[in-house]
């Protein structure tokens, strides 16, 4: 009975340990993309996705189902829109939505068995929160990504104008902006872009391109201007120039919208803490002086 209680406390160790390792290694595992000239970024993925990402491969015949095609299309192109093609693919991330509630599903089930059938609706909550949870980190992502090529679009607009204004050419004014410019998102389309034109795309379908991976709607009419202005033979730097003060009019204007929608957003908790605050406020130096005096 002695020995049996040792190996099974031994069999937990190795068990709690080789759990252990595996949570270790993939929690310092870095991911990386490749961009168009080569170079490697660093994309962080979450630390349940690294987890489950061995096991994706073996739902790839379930995946693969004319039902997940879809959603396996659709989660394709977000991923690339969000800066992750390289790192994870469409059929991954559909395996990992289905691997994620398993898991959460299964773990609530062994923590909730005790309570039997009052905790149903906890669980099923759980693990549809859980389903739901990978598209929610998936959208936030995109977000982020579209974003920061918000923010950084008008000031690379300013200086392409300036350099095509100049006499330079455009992809030339791109490739320059590309090589001075610290690497971020904005820079990893124009590079992209840049590099599908020198192995024998038109820029009209480089710009096309752009435009249906991004999907952004300043993006969007950017590239229809500068493709109309190709094929019209219209002088690039005018249609830049416009462009970049309609972005910086459409910032000014979302930053005035945000700045009136302030006052509207801090009146839930001014009104949950501004009582509390009063209350300790008037109160406490009452509070302080009564326990002072109970103590001498």
């Amino acid at each position: 009975m002695v020995a049996l209680y040792w190996i099974s406390l031994i069999c937990w160790a190795l068990c709690i340990g080789a759990l252990t390792w595996y949570i270790f290694i993939h929690a310092t595992q870095m991911t990386y993309v490749t961009l168009a000239d080569g170079r490697r970024q660093v994309r962080n993925l979450p630390l349940l996705f690294r987890l489950l990402l061995p096991f994706a491969p073996n739902l790839d015949p379930l995946v693969r189902h004319p039902f997940f095609k879809s959603s396996t299309t659709m989660a394709a192109w977000q991923l690339t829109a969000a800066g992750y093609e390289g790192a994870l693919s469409g059929r991954e991330f559909t395996a990992l939505r289905i691997l994620v509630p398993l898991l959460f599903a299964s773990t609530l089930l062994l923590l909730f068995i005790p309570l039997g059938s009052n905790a149903f609706p906890i669980w099923l909550f759980g693990t549809l929160l859980s389903w739901c949870w990978p598209l929610q980190w998936l959208r936030k992502a995109r977000e982020k990504r579209g974003r920061s090529i918000l923010r950084a679009l008008p000031f690379v607009l300013d200086l392409l104008t300036l350099s095509v204004e100049a006499g330079m050419d455009f992809m030339s004014a791109v490739r320059r902006n590309c090589e001075q410019r610290a690497m971020d998102p904005l820079n990893e389309e124009l590079l992209r872009m840049q590099r599908e034109i020198q192995i024998g795309a038109t820029r009209k379908i480089a710009f096309r391109n752009l435009s249906e991976r991004v999907r952004i709607p300043q993006i969007r009419t950017l590239c229809s201007a500068l493709i109309q202005a190709d094929e019209l033979g219209v002088s690039l730097g005018s249609i830049l120039r416009i462009q970049a003060e309609q972005l910086r009019r459409e910032r000014f204007e979302r930053a005035e919208k945000l700045a009136q929608e302030a006052p509207t957003k801090m009146l839930f908790p001014l009104l949950l803490f501004i009582f509390p605050a009063t209350l300790i406020v008037l109160l406490g130096p009452i509070i302080a002086n009564v326990i002072s005096e109970g103590l001498l």
